[in-house]
């Protein structure tokens, strides 16, 4: 076991990373047919997550579901790191799928896919930290989201810098919507609220914008959906950038 805690601290290899994903990793020649894959077990692997979290998942827990050691994944799977990734590619088989969009339309396609990849964050909150944004390998499916958006983009006028620069910003707005739902506490928020505006009634001469913005309801409930209006916002400026162009 010492060996293999060992090998875990090594510096992962991208090229074997790759080759995971994309399913181009040496097949075993000899010995008997393997019993498991790397997309089995890392289906398992994205049920333990989505009912526990992303902490819960070890290389032991998923064996114990498939009734093998530990040291049996790693015929398939060198390690955590690597089956997040291939977690992550198995959630986003679920898109996108943009056929509904009229030819030509870019804001309702990046809206589409926008939606889309915000449903998958919100099916799997664990996805969230499992693709903390960082250079990370990507996968084929991963691609798959980052063309579409792209292409969705094309008929705005932008280059590829800026088609990539909207890409950034429908990413981000996606994961700050998921962090807000992961962190959301109804009765937190409530206990905030109250402890937040008995502070500002004693302050509100140090904060007066907070103590107006407070006043109008800033923190109440919003009445349109968030995502949206970040969307909306973000089109909006795209819209402007491609008029200044023309």
């Amino acid at each position: 076991m010492a060996a293999r805690n060992k090998e875990q601290d090594k510096p992962r290899d991208p090229r074997a990373t790759l080759a995971l994903l994309w399913g181009e990793q040496e097949q075993p020649t000899r010995g008997p047919k393997p019993k498991l894959s790397p997309q089995r077990i890392a289906a398992a692997a994205v049920e333990l997550a989505d009912a526990e979290g992303l902490d819960a998942v070890s290389m032991s827990k998923v064996a114990g579901g498939f009734g093998v050691s530990a040291m049996a994944l790693y015929r398939y799977v060198p390690g955590k790191n690597e089956l997040v990734e291939l977690m992550v590619e198995a959630v986003l088989a679920e898109g996108p799928d943009l056929s509904g969009v009229p030819e030509g339309d870019w804001r309702a396609g990046a809206r589409e896919w926008t939606r889309q990849c915000a449903r998958v964050y919100a099916d799997h909150p664990w996805l969230l930290t499992a693709t903390a944004m960082r250079r990370q390998v990507m996968g084929p499916r991963q691609l798959r989201w980052l063309d579409a958006a792209l292409a969705a983009l094309e008929p705005a006028g932008l280059g590829g810098a800026q088609r990539h620069q909207v890409f950034l910003l429908l990413v981000g707005l996606v994961r700050n919507q998921a962090q807000q739902l992961r962190d959301h506490d109804e009765e937190h928020d409530r206990e905030w609220n109250r402890l937040t505006g008995d502070l500002l009634a004693r302050h509100a001469d140090r904060f007066p914008a907070l103590t107006k913005a407070v006043a109008e309801g800033a923190f109440d409930p919003a009445g349109t959906d968030p995502l949206d209006f970040g969307l909306d916002r973000i089109l909006d400026g795209v819209e402007a950038l491609t008029a200044v162009r023309e």
